[in-house]
């Protein structure tokens, strides 16, 4: 069957979107409302891959926080912080972790038109000394309040949009970032997620689609 055309050119509006050069790398966030939040944000600010690393229990699932936005964010998960952090560098990232040193900058301070990764550690102990020791810098939130910190999905959020708002005034959003087969896999597989893992079993190459999403055989 095939996909309605206004559900097509709507799959192909968020992908059009998405920042390949905007990620997020989440150090221990083990509780799943909190991890989903964020992915919920990212989707939002057109992120589309998502790195984590979970040392302390298994993996949190997915909570209703995230409200379906877990489709259409790919989360790649590590063994642990150094590993995370040397991939990101390969991919030529700067890291910046929130966290609270004598070396920390307004987050606004950072120009998130290049490509970044935004660190966030663990609700209780935030990011740990070693991956603070790797990362390219420290950003904060000013706090004016009695409280020194904000709930790692909220912090994660106000950075987020800061980035989006960067990334608005430079037109960044303007026209597909996306490798062209990366582009052109992820259409097929967010537009016919069944059908994409029939041809994935039998090794088989995605069939071709129409201007209107339609099948070509």
């Amino acid at each position: 069957m095939n996909l309605l055309p206004r559900r097509y050119h709507r799959i192909k509006q968020v992908l059009e979107k998405r920042q390949p050069d905007l990620t997020v790398l989440t150090e221990d966030v083990h509780k799943p409302h909190n991890l989903s939040a964020i992915i919920r944000t990212c989707d939002a600010v057109g992120i589309l891959d998502v790195h984590s690393i979970n040392t302390t229990d298994e993996f949190p699932t997915f909570s209703q926080v995230s409200q379906g936005s877990d489709k259409w964010i790919f989360l790649h998960t590590h063994p642990d912080i150094k590993t995370a952090i040397n991939y990101l560098k390969s991919q030529h990232f700067n890291i910046y972790a929130a966290h609270f040193t004598n070396k920390s900058v307004d987050y606004r301070d950072i120009d998130y038109t290049q490509p970044t990764a935004v660190l966030l550690g663990a609700e209780k102990w935030g990011v740990s000394e070693e991956a603070a020791n790797l990362v390219d810098g420290h950003i904060i939130i000013p706090m004016l309040g009695m409280v020194q910190s904000l709930n790692v999905s909220v912090a994660a959020a106000v950075i987020l949009f800061e980035a989006q708002r960067q990334r608005l005034a430079r037109k960044m959003y303007d026209t597909s970032r996306l490798d062209a087969r990366r582009y052109h896999k992820i259409l097929f597989e967010w537009s016919y997620p069944d059908i994409a893992t029939i041809h994935q079993n039998n090794g088989e190459n995605y069939p071709f689609l129409g201007e209107n999403g339609e099948i070509i055989h």
